[in-house]
């Protein structure tokens, strides 16, 4: 019974973060600290120096709740803070897959990988490149985007498969 509810909090950690990274992108990335992240929203090409960007800071950034939830689930008893990281650390690796590898081809990696799913965050995740500036951006989320972007992959994936 206590292992199912270290599982459950695993996947509700993994959830919240995907409301705690639009908050933040949204609020923080593109407000005050939007000096970090704004080389992100410059077009490929247009500005690469190196490898990295200001904006990678922000993997320091998110990683910092999950080491503290590590060491103090650690020095605790309870599984709770350890299950809290693990939530943590498989969402950093989901963003990490989803926006560095699918989506920016930082590595190159997946080649060809585009269920309908896949397809609907390239899509919302292309319409939050469109904007250049931090106002007037939206698609804040990675994971979690409006449905009319999976509606509209799953139409063009339909009409392919017709023709």
């Amino acid at each position: 019974m206590q292992l199912t509810i270290y599982i459950l909090i695993v996947i509700a950690a993994f959830v919240l973060m995907e409301g705690v990274a639009w908050f933040v992108h949204k609020y923080v990335m593109h407000g005050f600290l939007w000096n970090l992240h704004e080389d992100h929203h410059v077009p490929k090409g247009s500005h690469q120096h190196s490898f990295f960007e200001k904006n990678d800071w922000f993997f320091v950034i998110f990683a910092i709740p999950s080491m503290i939830c590590y060491i103090l689930g650690s020095l605790l008893p309870s599984g709770v803070f350890f299950s809290v990281a693990i939530g943590i650390t498989l969402y950093g690796f989901a963003y990490f897959v989803f926006h560095e590898v699918v989506f920016h081809r930082r590595f190159k990696w997946l080649k060809g990988w585009k269920p309908t799913y896949v397809r609907s965050v390239i899509l919302a995740h292309s319409m939050h490149h469109r904007h250049h500036s931090p106002i007037d951006g939206e698609c804040f989320g990675l994971l979690i985007f409006p449905m009319k972007y999976f509606k509209k992959e799953k139409l063009k994936r339909k009409n392919i498969t017709k023709e």
